[in-house]
């Protein structure tokens, strides 16, 4: 075994984001589930976005990061609960099963909505990653919402 190798725990290396949003649970489920909308706050290229959101629908969008390079993301909808749950996969390169990311919408008073974002990584590199990542589109989502 490699030194820079690591032994994956039983639980992985989990992250969780949760936030308020300003918005009804059924505005942030079209944000999250509408390809136009979702295009608009989640860094992707025009017309990139496909999904069909159901239980083993496979969705695909195209993410463009700030210094312009494009990079094509494909996976399934593993879980479906309209305005309440969804659980994505998510297709890694030389990776077996897809990443998975759960994302929870509790309505909250005032038309407000406490959204939970959480997913087990197997690393802490990837974990970091996909925080870091999912830090970013909150912070988008939560701006998309507000406009």
């Amino acid at each position: 075994m490699s030194s820079t190798e690591q032994t994956t725990p039983a639980n992985g290396f989990p992250y969780t984001l949760t936030r308020t949003l300003d918005a009804p649970a059924a505005t942030v489920w079209q944000a999250w589930t509408i390809p136009d909308q979702y295009a608009q706050w989640a860094y992707c290229a025009p017309g990139s976005v496909e999904m069909d959101v159901r239980p083993g629908g496979s969705w695909k969008a195209t993410v463009v990061t700030p210094d312009g390079g494009e990079f094509p993301l494909t996976g399934s909808y593993l879980e479906v609960a309209e305005n309440h749950r969804l659980v994505i996969g998510m297709n890694a390169p030389g990776k077996p099963e897809p990443e998975t990311m759960s994302v929870e919408l509790t309505p909250q008073d005032a038309g407000r909505t406490r959204i939970v974002v959480h997913q087990t990584c197997e690393t802490t590199e990837e974990r970091d990653l996909a925080e870091q990542g999912s830090t970013m589109l909150l912070n988008s989502l939560t701006t998309y919402l507000a406009g």
